[in-house]
């Protein structure tokens, strides 16, 4: 009697303990063909880990030859099931994606082909494997593509305009800097953005600091003009190259002066400037390109440029998506003296490539060949 009255006053002092039972859900007995758990009991209280394994011919649906399970609000943390110990898991296979089963096991027999990332390939063209006997029948990798590239060089005074930092860009992927503040690209004059093209990125921009910026004091001594109180002689820079006494009808050409004279620097396309001095621009073409002309221009006294450079292909192109043996991947650009493959459309267990190769501007694009053909020469 005093028990039972005990018992009763405890539920009024504690009606908390009543509610948070109620709160959380039990889990009722899993239902395990082909195996068995422990404790063997009806329901479970949430928090309630069972420990479960399996009969001869079957494995639990997690890794090993046991597994435990933990009742959470009516739900177990993983369904406690036997299956055919010929199944396999599902792969880790960084850098790439397949369909994956919902069950997390795939039945004896079942084949995956996986897709692999932008910028990576399949390592040694195998992108399929099939469960056999619990195992799959390859280790399947995805390697980084010899056409990708890594991550952007860092450019001083800039940063990058990108969601995200990531290792690899696919081939003709485009990255865009931005100067921070108090320093500029100038107007247009230089390419705000780099690509990757066949491995390697084009060259970047340069931040200089900003005309208007206000940072006088780090404006390159040579930006300075002549002292306008000075004589005839003194307004020339001490550095300026005479006419010559003896030069007859040259006498009337323009001497050298600063390049600050001249305005903005001459736009080449396709290169950019490399080194500025006080008389003299120096320009050097894209990776993929050849300077035709002189690399150093300088200012001559009547303002006007020497003569400017440009900047001729030193490349061939090939458009996948026109040419019906290729699978399609847009524009692939090849140096001059270099060789690309070019993955062939085919319906063979092994990929097949064609060779396209660059020969002072002459494109030549092989048959598909295996890559036994492609080693030996013999494509």
């Amino acid at each position: 009697m005093f028990i039972r009255y005990l018992g009763f006053v405890l539920l009024i002092w504690f009606p908390g303990g009543l509610h948070a039972q109620d709160a959380t859900q039990s889990c009722v007995a899993p239902s395990l063909d082909g195996g068995f758990f422990s404790p063997k009991q009806d329901t479970y209280y949430h928090g309630t880990k069972l420990t479960y394994t399996c009969e001869n011919g079957h494995k639990p649906t997690v890794k090993g030859w046991w597994a435990s399970s933990t009742c959470q609000n009516g739900k177990w943390s993983h369904e406690p099931r036997c299956i055919d110990e010929k199944a396999c898991f599902a792969p880790t296979i960084p850098n790439a994606n397949y369909t994956k089963n919902q069950d997390g096991w795939y039945e004896e027999g079942y084949k995956i082909r996986i897709t692999c990332d932008t910028g990576y390939e399949p390592k040694n063209n195998d992108a399929t494997a099939v469960c056999t006997n619990g195992t799959w029948s390859s280790v399947l990798v995805c390697e980084k593509s010899t056409l990708a590239c890594g991550e952007p060089p860092q450019i001083p005074h800039a940063l990058i305009i990108h969601q995200g930092y990531q290792e690899v860009f696919a081939v003709d992927s485009e990255v865009q800097y931005k100067c921070k503040d108090g320093y500029t690209m100038g107007e247009a004059k230089n390419k705000k953005s780099i690509i990757c093209i066949s491995g390697n990125w084009t060259p970047g921009p340069t931040c200089r600091p900003s005309t208007n910026s206000g940072l006088n004091d780090r404006k390159p001594p040579f930006a300075t003009r002549p002292s306008t109180n000075s004589g005839l002689n003194d307004r020339k820079p001490p550095f300026a190259t005479r006419p010559s006494t003896n030069s007859g009808l040259n006498d009337s050409k323009p001497s050298f002066t600063t390049i600050d004279q001249c305005g903005s620097p001459p736009n080449v396309l396709d290169g950019l400037v490399v080194e500025e001095s006080l008389r003299s621009l120096t320009y050097k073409c894209n990776s993929y390109y050849k300077l035709i002309g002189p690399d150093t221009v300088v200012c001559y006294s009547d303002g006007t440029w020497s003569e400017v450079p440009t900047c001729a292909d030193r490349f061939c192109s090939v458009n996948t998506d026109k040419d019906p043996k290729l699978i399609p991947n847009g524009v692939t650009y090849i140096k001059y003296g270099d060789t690309v493959e070019l993955e062939c459309k085919d319906e063979h267990m092994f990929k097949n490539f064609s060779v396209a190769r660059c020969t002072d501007g002459r494109l030549t694009v092989s048959r598909c060949c295996n890559r036994l053909q492609i080693r030996t020469n013999t494509c």
